[in-house]
């Protein structure tokens, strides 16, 4: 299964970075981005958070909120979020329900190995709640760029 644009996107509540409940329904009127990454403080998710760290002024000019979602706990996302000087909110979902939703919960092969883990997909999702883009053909260091390039042409 996947999730497909013109879908109502899955509504959830996560805690954020300081243990404070978010809710996606409850940003209904703006954009939201929701990427979906493996672990914080890993370089290929380091990379992906600066670029859309670095591109915040653009993504807001677009009107869009940017929420970032991995199955680490609020502490170490506070830890991220310190190092890197991100701008914006994580997500703990430490028992990956809302990743189950999303369908980027799979199985993934690493050096020979078999787990579970998150397949890294940004969803756009547009201000009425539904799913707008996916973004799951990109590289971490240029993430940003695919988000950004969709937005100023659509």
């Amino acid at each position: 299964m996947a999730i497909e644009p013109g879908q109502a996107a899955p509504n959830f509540t996560l805690n954020d970075q300081d243990n404070n409940p978010v809710t996606l329904s409850e940003l209904q009127g703006k954009k939201v981005l929701i990427y979906f990454y493996p672990r914080a403080s890993t370089p290929g998710c380091t990379f992906q958070a600066q670029g859309l760290r670095d591109t915040k002024a653009e993504l807001d000019a677009h009107n869009v909120v940017v929420l970032g979602i991995s199955p680490d706990t609020p502490k170490k996302l506070t830890n991220f979020i310190n190092k890197q000087e991100l701008n914006f909110t994580l997500l703990a979902d430490e028992d990956h329900a809302v990743c189950e939703k999303y369908y980027v919960w799979q199985l993934k092969k690493f050096m020979g190995k078999e787990n579970m883990g998150v397949v890294r997909t940004s969803f756009l999702i547009d201000e009425q709640g539904n799913i707008e883009h996916v973004f799951n053909k990109f590289k971490t260091k240029d993430h940003h760029e695919v988000v950004i390039d969709y937005l100023d042409n659509k």
